[in-house]
C-alpha cells in the first residue's frame, strides 16, 4: 500500500524543518497532495530523498557558540560539546561557529561569518544553546534575518542561561565605558 505521510512526518524522515518542505514544495521537489481539508500529505513512493538532499548540498546546519570572556573558555568548550553532541543526534551534518566577545559587540569574526552565510543562503538550520548566546540585544533582529532567508532557529535552552547576570554587568560596564570616552 502506498502511504501518505503529513508534513510532520516527511520533515522528520528527511531531518528538515516544515519551512524546508514548503520551499521544496515551491521549487516543485516535492509535490504534495491535499486533503479534502486542504492539509498537504506526501506519498511515500513519490517521494526521492537524492534528489531532495541534491537541493540542499549548499545549505548547512551552523551551530554558534560564544562567551564573554576569557575567563569563561570552559563554558566555551561545553557549549561546543552540548552543540556537537546535538547534532549529530539529530543526524545533521554541521559547521560549529564560536566567538569570544561581548554580546553587546556586533563585529565578532564568528558572529560576521554567521550572518554572511544566512544572508548568502548557505544556512538552513541555526543551533544555539541559549538565545543570549547568539547576542545579548539584537538577537531578534538576527531570528528575522533567518525566518526571512528560511533558516530554522534551534535553540535547545529556552530558559536563563547561567551566566546571565555576569555578562550583563560586563556589558553594562562596556556601555558606560563607551560612553564615557566619547563624552570626553
Amino acid at each position: 500500500m502506498d502511504k501518505l505521510i503529513t508534513i510532520r512526518e516527511a520533515a522528520k524522515l528527511f531531518g528538515v524543518s516544515n519551512t524546508t518542505l514548503r520551499r521544496w514544495e515551491s521549487s516543485k521537489k516535492l509535490i504534495p497532495e491535499r486533503t479534502a481539508g486542504n492539509q498537504r500529505r506526501y506519498r511515500l513512493s513519490q517521494i526521492n530523498p537524492a534528489l531532495v538532499r541534491d537541493a540542499e548540498t549548499d545549505r548547512k546546519t551552523i551551530a554558534y557558540a560564544r562567551v564573554s570572556s576569557h575567563d569563561q573558555k570552559a563554558d566555551l568548550e561545553r557549549q561546543k560539546q552540548v552543540l556537537e553532541l546535538y547534532c549529530a543526534t539529530q543526524g545533521w551534518t554541521f559547521n560549529l561557529i564560536s566567538d569570544l566577545g561581548s554580546g553587546m559587540n556586533y563585529h565578532k569574526k564568528g558572529l560576521k561569518q554567521l550572518l554572511e552565510k544566512i544572508l548568502e543562503g548557505k544556512v538552513s538550520r541555526l543551533v544555539i544553546t541559549h538565545k543570549n548566546r547568539l547576542q545579548r540585544f539584537g538577537a531578534e533582529l538576527v531570528f528575522a534575518i533567518c525566518e526571512a532567508k528560511q533558516v530554522e532557529v534551534v535553540i535547545l535552552n529556552r530558559g536563563e542561561d547561567t551566566f546571565f547576570e555576569e555578562d550583563l554587568a560586563k556589558d553594562v560596564l562596556e556601555i558606560i565605558v563607551n560612553f564615557s570616552t566619547q563624552a570626553g
